[in-house]
């Protein structure tokens, strides 16, 4: 009676172990990216979805031209792929058009060649609110139109386009009074610890446009090979995430606020092999504003940035203003800037009197570049643009910056070299610039205010 006890129990065993053999060899596997740097740079690791199974978007009734049956059959097909483990949301060629597009673990959206994935710009494809963030505040707003929130292993790939249909959010770009008003009252909230969930900023005027990819605290992240096209806001944004590699894309984004990549609050992340045409930065590299910033207390850590073109933008690499967790350790190598780009800086690192955080050890080298409307490198520690007057200072803490380095740099026409405008309370420490030549200055090729340990050398 015993020994058929134990063989009726063995047999109850073998099918769930079995179940859980198939679902963990999905062959969902990963990808180890090893990037080198002049600091000690992790692995960094990201995906494999190359053995996993496809999941068709057509067959959870997908329509182009219907926008509620293609949302749905994303949606569900998206699902299924969480559920069994892992596994690639295929959407074949065509024009789908869509509204928010939620991730979830383990998913692979891949964009098969001749795809365009188009996204509505209807307010209400976009709600409930998400957690999200505006301009490093976090808050509850509209969805961004490519959402990933606390997901480990996610991907979005293929030789297709992403594109978001801008009728409405460009009517959205300009800042009427409403609108800063909703500013304030979010700037207010985010500077006095109210709690995030209370921080609902959807409303008949607040109008604060929605990213169009933001992976939220997400773990080994892969973009590849996709193009993007236009945005309402920062275009892609991996916020408080670890292991991210975005390559090869093509980004186009024209509107307000359309930096290419702004990465906050990330860690070990890579950038390379990518082409940006944008209205704002290229890259952004940020980490959180004020006081929300201090309390997440995460850094942007760890960025390496390779072998990018920029056709267009405002800056190559920019750092801040919101930097207030602290950024360290950034890498940009080989990268070029087309001409006619007309841009302001190469590197452009700008904080204020509100931020705090830090900013150390920026490398920046083998860059070629036409003219700039302003220089090479600018460091501005009293940059605050609307917010000077719109709202007060209601903790002052400076920003450390320390361990600059430039090296082997070429821009056609600029103002001068290196402008650092620097606080004598705390000046700008350690910067270097090697072979860092420009054909023409129509300024002077040096000028600092605050700044000790300044190299300069051909």
């Amino acid at each position: 009676m015993q020994m058929r006890k134990l063989i009726i129990r063995f047999l109850f065993i073998i099918p769930f172990f079995i179940t859980s053999c198939v679902r963990n060899n999905t062959l969902l596997t990963t990808e180890i990216v090893q990037v080198n740097a002049p600091f000690e740079m992790p692995a960094i690791t990201i995906p494999d979805f190359s053995g996993c199974k496809k999941i068709s978007i057509l067959d959870f009734g997908a329509e182009q031209g219907n926008k509620e049956k293609t949302s749905s059959a994303i949606k569900a097909a998206i699902t299924k792929a969480n559920e069994i483990g892992g596994a690639t949301v295929v959407v074949p060629k065509g024009v789908w058009l869509t509204g928010k597009v939620h991730l979830k673990s383990n998913v692979n959206l891949y964009l098969s060649k001749g795809a365009i994935l188009l996204f509505s710009d209807d307010t209400a494809d976009y709600l409930p609110s998400v957690h999200t963030t505006w301009e490093g505040m976090e808050c509850y707003n509209y969805s961004p139109l490519i959402y990933a929130y606390k997901c480990k292993n996610v991907a979005i790939t293929g030789k297709g386009i992403v594109k978001a249909k801008m009728d409405l959010w460009t009517t959205w770009f300009s800042r009427p009074s409403a609108h800063m008003n909703s500013l304030k009252h979010l700037y207010t909230m985010a500077s006095t610890d109210v709690p995030v969930k209370q921080r609902q900023m959807v409303n008949d005027t607040a109008h604060l446009r929605p990213h169009f990819i933001q992976f939220n605290r997400c773990e080994n992240v892969l973009l590849d090979s996709i193009s993007v096209r236009n945005s309402p806001f920062w275009t892609i944004h991996p916020y408080m995430c670890r292991n991210v590699v975005i390559r090869n894309l093509n980004v186009y984004a024209h509107g307000h606020n359309n930096d290419g990549v702004d990465p906050e609050m990330t860690q070990n992340m890579l950038v390379e092999n990518c082409v940006f045409d944008q209205g704002d930065d290229a890259i952004a590299v940020k980490s959180g504003r004020n006081q929300d910033a201090w309390r997440l207390n995460t850094p942007t850590r760890n960025l390496v940035i390779r072998n990018c073109r920029v056709k267009n933008g405002h800056q190559l690499l920019a750092v801040g203003s919101e930097l207030s967790g602290g950024i360290e350790n950034v890498f940009m190598d080989s990268c070029r800037v087309d001409d006619g780009a007309s841009m302001y800086h190469l590197v452009f690192i700008k904080t204020n009197e509100r931020r705090g955080g830090y900013v150390k050890n920026i490398h920046v080298t083998n860059i070629e570049s036409d003219k700039m409307r302003e220089g090479v490198l600018g460091i501005e520690t009293d940059v605050l643009y609307q917010w000077r007057n719109l709202v007060p200072t209601y903790e002052k803490r400076l920003t450390p910056i320390s361990d600059i380095f430039l090296k082997n740099i070429k821009a056609r026409d600029v103002k001068f070299i290196s402008r650092i405008l620097a606080q004598k309370e705390m000046p700008v420490e350690n910067v270097q610039l090697i072979n860092v030549l420009s054909d023409s200055i129509y300024m002077q090729p040096v000028i600092n205010e605050n700044v000790n340990g300044f190299d300069m050398k051909n």
